[in-house]
Order: structure tokens, then C-alpha cells, then sequence
């Protein structure tokens, strides 16, 4: 871990039991397995949300922003104040707000989305197939209605057996 990175977790320490991973030429930094900080370009970022974002515009920070296909990127990380900077005790707050924020977004995405319909131009579905022909059988033929023998003998009724007695547990005494 470079001595930056190093500095970075003394500074964020103090909200509890916190990760750093190597990530993109930076560090990222996790609290409960979410990244709530990251270092891009020698520079520390928190996590920011829309409750928190006017927070952090109010107090004079700069979003993290990258060039990514010719155009510019802001992501949801910002800087923390200057004078939080340099003393962890200023950073408490922020950093607590950058691990609200990163619950917040987790929460978000767990939550299920409806989803969309897909729309497919009609000129690209496929055709309909066709449904494979059965072979018709032929109706099966009637049997010849059996001679009538005599008629059946009716059974005598069976005779209903008595319920079994219950048997009861008997202890043996010593």
C-alpha cells in the first residue's frame, strides 16, 4: 500500500473496521463490504448520494470526474473538505455521511425494478412456425357386443369383525 493510501486509512479508521483494494490504479476503500472512499490521481473521494450531495457542494468539495469516450464523467464520489483533510476527527462526519450514502445505494439496488417490455420491430420477429401435421388414424372398430350368460350371483354379506381391544402397558415392579 502506498504511503497515501496508508495516510487515507488513518483518516478513515475511525468509522469503524475498514478495507482498501487495489482497484484501477487507486484504492478503493470499504466499510461492511461496500466502497464508501476511493483514491483516483493522489486525490481521496467519499461516497455521495442526492441527501448528501448538497452537503458536500455547501462545504466547497469537488466531484471525482474522468474523461471516458471523449466526453467528461462525474461519479458519485466527491472530495471531503479541506479542513477534514488532514485531522480524522474532522473526517468522522463526512466519511460516516460517504457510508450512509453507499448503504443507501446498495439498498437501492437490491430493491427489484419493473421490468421494461421488450419491443421488437416487427419486421425482425421471427415467422410464426408451423405446427407439425399428425397422421389421422383410422376410428378403431367396435367390438361385437359379448353373449349375455346368466346373470350374476349376489355375494353374501361379510360379517364385521370386532374391534381389537387396546392393550395396555403394563410396568414391571422390581
Amino acid at each position: 500500500m502506498d504511503s497515501y493510501a496508508e495516510y487515507a486509512m488513518e483518516l478513515l479508521e475511525k468509522v469503524g473496521p475498514i478495507q482498501g483494494r487495489r482497484m484501477f490504479g487507486g484504492w478503493g476503500f470499504y466499510f461492511e463490504g461496500r466502497m464508501f472512499a476511493l483514491i483516483s490521481q493522489g486525490q481521496l473521494f467519499l461516497k455521495v448520494d442526492d441527501i448528501t450531495r448538497p452537503e458536500f457542494e455547501a462545504a466547497g468539495c469537488k466531484p471525482f470526474v474522468y474523461e471516458g469516450k471523449g466526453r467528461h464523467v462525474q461519479m458519485a464520489y466527491w472530495t471531503p473538505p479541506s479542513d477534514a483533510s488532514d485531522d480524522a476527527y474532522e473526517m468522522l462526519p463526512w466519511a460516516r455521511r460517504a457510508v450512509d450514502a453507499s448503504r443507501r445505494a446498495a439498498l437501492k439496488k437490491a430493491t427489484p425494478k419493473q421490468p421494461r417490455e421488450k419491443k421488437v420491430p416487427v419486421a425482425k420477429q421471427a415467422p410464426a412456425k408451423k405446427k407439425a401435421t399428425v397422421a389421422k388414424q383410422a376410428p378403431a372398430k367396435k367390438k361385437a357386443p359379448a353373449e349375455k350368460s346368466a346373470p350374476a350371483r349376489k355375494k353374501a354379506p361379510v360379517a364385521k369383525q370386532a374391534p381389537a381391544k387396546k392393550k395396555t402397558a403394563r410396568l414391571k415392579r422390581s
